[in-house]
């Protein structure tokens, strides 16, 4: 199998290149700028999100496309030139993907572009799954047009499906890599009033999750990726603190988080009960469904 991928170097573009990798399957980094061999046995070709082009001919011949590439939602203050960022680079981006996958003589099998459980909004302790409607804040209308993006793709006849993620578990990048260093220096707790849902997910099941809903033809649309009982920040933060033997007695209310983060604190104080109906339907059977499971692998390695 041949597999294009974007934003192979993030934390979940590396970890899937790896696992493709390791079981003989080619790999083919879409990077912008001038394509450059990455040592590992992959191929790469370049592509530009925000103009519109993939390097000719880069795409034929590959049975699947995943586009991970976009700005990282926790990386900056969120003020309106960033907000336009987070936009630009997403949807900007997977029209290029999808309007490039659609043009191919030889299209790919299917199409896999993220999305994030952001989509649905603030939730409180309501549990939603790929059926509730969207949410109406920032970053829900930005799934929205993020998922619509891929349109092009879909009218062509080809499988799309969007992964709508939680949080994954690793100290390797993405919000959880900050908190372990935290907690590590016996510095964690509690994030707001703590009573806010976490969608968490382990690396693990979300390369499992991708590799599945590559090789499943039936499986189309949104899944979200979240492990099967999403937890509250203060239960999370209590695993946490027994994984780590480490004290969880600080706590950053709600008000300081919005002093340093802005209007992102809504993404970390807001609540997401949502539960993986899709995958589950669909027959994927999670490895590491606790939160204890996904922080004793991370703290294994």
């Amino acid at each position: 199998m041949r597999v294009a991928i974007t934003g192979s170097t993030g934390l979940i573009g590396s970890a899937l290149t790896r696992s493709l990798l390791r079981d003989g399957h080619q790999v083919l980094r879409l990077t912008r700028g001038a394509a450059k061999p990455a040592g590992d046995g992959s191929e790469s070709a370049s592509w530009d999100p925000k103009g519109g082009t993939v390097q000719p001919g880069a795409l034929e011949g590959v049975d699947a496309v995943v586009h991970l590439a976009g700005a990282g939602i926790g990386d900056k203050r969120w003020n309106d030139a960033y907000k336009k960022e987070l936009r630009d680079s997403r949807v900007l981006g997977t029209q290029t993907i999808a309007r490039a996958v659609a043009g191919l003589d030889a299209q790919p099998g299917v199409l896999i572009s993220s999305s994030a459980v952001g989509y649905y909004g603030e939730t409180g302790d309501r549990v939603v799954d790929e059926s509730t409607p969207p949410g109406s804040d920032f970053l829900a209308k930005l799934c929205v047009e993020w998922e619509q993006a891929a349109a092009p793709a879909a009218h062509a006849g080809i499988r799309v499906v969007h992964p709508r993620t939680g949080l994954v578990v690793s100290d390797k990048g993405g919000a959880w890599g900050r908190l372990f260093p935290l907690f590590r220096a016996g510095l964690g707790g509690k994030l707001g009033s703590g009573d806010q849902y976490w969608p968490f997910i382990s690396l693990t099941d979300h390369i499992r999750a991708l590799r599945f809903a590559i090789e499943n033809e039936n499986v189309a649309g949104p899944l979200n990726f979240s492990a099967p009982e999403p937890l509250t920040n203060s239960e999370i933060t209590k695993a946490m603190g027994r994984a780590m033997h480490r004290p969880t007695i600080a706590a950053v209310p709600e008000f300081v988080l919005k002093i340093a983060v802005g209007e992102f604190a809504s993404g970390i104080t807001g609540s997401c009960r949502a539960v993986p109906a899709g995958l589950l339907a669909a027959g994927f059977e999670f490895q590491l469904p606790t939160i204890e499971q996904s922080l004793d692998a991370v703290l294994a390695q």
